[in-house]
């Protein structure tokens, strides 16, 4: 048997934590090697958390949809659903320090009301209660603790999908394109909804949607609310007719708030317009798609000069049964060269939802970076489909920051002293349905800090697995 060394740990756990933590200098060559240690590592540290994480999932694999029963019984203008998600997630070395682990259990609970008096009038209600058990550190607050409340309420005048023209007002989700600007972060365990007045008009292969919106701030005292000024408005394009096969979708989003801070120091308020242009569409066996956003604006007596772009291509092995697709994608976003020059370069994403889009750790966002990922992905049955990535960052300005997914400073060398690169990821994913109600997923992603990290946090590697059930009701 292996017996723990005077470090209080075995043998194997011993040289996992060596190559957990002298990885940053590895040659992508032996990858191959190191992400099955970095697995079984990770496994042997979390499997009594992840029984826990069994026992807690297991009832919902035996339940049956409790709404299709309900529904059945109630007349057609009524009905409900709902969705009841479980998930196991680990943070090993939080924040890159070799100090900070924290593994805890997120739930969510919604139930959906849909009221439909009119074929051309619809009232929807879905409240939401989201919590956070046995964690360490993380807090038991929002975006992660939310109790009971209104996540969305709102009317429909007509049909998003059949009439001509349909208003929405009240309480709503906003997803366009891949939601690398807007969308509701569904990831998170509380994620985002915006009270928005939205218009949609509809006309033979084109789609224009026009929306006056705040974002919703979720709070663990009281209703939820939109906060004052933080106005995020625009015009939002499908068009199918172009490029047989494609989309393109152009847009302009107009953002607004109060008490921002200007480069010299100066409470200042934010005139922000994104105009912006995607395209995504298949070819045979080809996918390709691209996105590029221009942001002009001001805050205050600066400037705002940033851009941003997303650009991908993937190919399908359609005559393989298990139609496995390889894939390539480049992402970049501007940062702000000179931080006394009065021009905002650093290019912000505003409400996205960004999860697993720069890497499943979700460690760095779409702001000052060079992102090149490298994937493969397969559905080896009708229910089982798998997906393994790798991501190369660098910092598009040195002594500009490194950012989270949702903005805030990761790390940051003023004086362009720990270089740009930031690091290396690779990612495994799996997803298994089984049933038309009931999914479970997980995944392992592991950071392998570069230059950068190493010199401006403690450089510690980062482990994100995680464990995740859906019941839909």
């Amino acid at each position: 048997m292996n017996q723990p060394n005077s470090n209080g740990m075995t043998p194997f756990a011993d040289r996992s934590h060596f190559i957990l933590t002298h990885t940053s200098d590895v040659s992508p060559g032996i990858y191959s090697y190191l992400v099955p240690c970095l697995m079984a590592t990770t496994i042997c540290q979390g499997l009594n958390r992840l029984v826990l994480a069994g026992l807690i999932l297991a009832p919902a694999l035996l339940a049956q949809s409790i709404a299709d029963a309900a529904n059945r019984e109630l007349p057609p203008w009524l009905r409900v659903g709902g969705l009841y998600r479980v998930r196991f997630e680990d943070f090993l070395h939080r924040s890159f320090r070799p100090d900070q682990d924290d593994a805890h259990l997120l739930t969510r609970f919604r139930a959906d009301l849909t009221v439909q008096p009119l074929s051309w009038m619809k009232f929807a209600f879905e409240a939401q209660d989201a919590r956070i058990y046995f964690q360490q550190s993380v807090p038991n607050a929002p975006p992660h603790e939310n109790p009971m409340d209104l996540r969305i309420g709102y009317l429909e005048l007509g049909d998003a999908d059949r009439r001509s023209v349909t208003l929405r007002a009240g309480r709503q989700e906003l997803n366009f394109g891949e939601q690398r600007l807007l969308g509701s972060f569904d990831w998170i365990n509380v994620g985002r909804s915006f009270d928005a007045l939205r218009v949609i008009v509809r006309h033979s292969g084109y789609r224009l949607d026009l929306f006056a919106s705040s974002v919703v701030v979720p709070t663990d005292r009281g209703f939820d609310k939109p906060r004052t000024g933080h106005n995020l408005h625009g015009l939002y394009g499908h068009i199918e007719k172009w490029v047989p096969g494609a989309a393109i979708e152009p847009y302009i989003l107009w953002h607004m708030a109060p008490d921002q801070v200007s480069e010299n120091g100066v409470k200042a308020h934010l005139d922000q317009k994104t105009s912006g242009l995607r395209w995504a569409g298949k070819a045979g066996d080809i996918d390709y798609g691209m996105e590029i956003a221009l942001q002009t604006g001001c805050v205050g007596p600066d400037r705002v000069r940033a851009w941003g772009g997303h650009w991908t291509a993937g190919y399908t092995f359609s005559a393989v049964s298990w139609k496995p697709r390889l894939s390539a994608e480049y992402n970049y976003a501007t940062g702000d060269r000179d931080p006394h020059d009065g021009v905002r370069g650093t290019f912000d994403n505003l409400y996205p939802s960004p999860h697993d889009k720069y890497g499943l750790a979700d460690q760095v966002g779409w702001r000052n970076i060079h992102d090149f990922r490298a994937g493969w992905d397969a559905k080896l049955s009708t229910k089982l489909s798998v997906a393994a990535n790798y991501h190369n960052w660098w910092l598009a300005i040195g002594h500009d920051a490194l950012y989270s997914p949702m903005g805030a400073v990761v790390a940051r060398s003023s004086d362009n002293s720990a270089g740009t690169h930031v690091g290396q990821e690779t990612d495994l994913e799996g997803s298994f349905g089984v049933s038309s109600h009931v999914q479970v997923s997980m995944g392992l992603g592991h950071i392998f800090p570069g230059r950068f990290l190493r010199k401006t946090t403690p450089g510690a590697p980062y482990t994100f697995p995680f464990v995740m059930l859906n019941y839909a009701f």
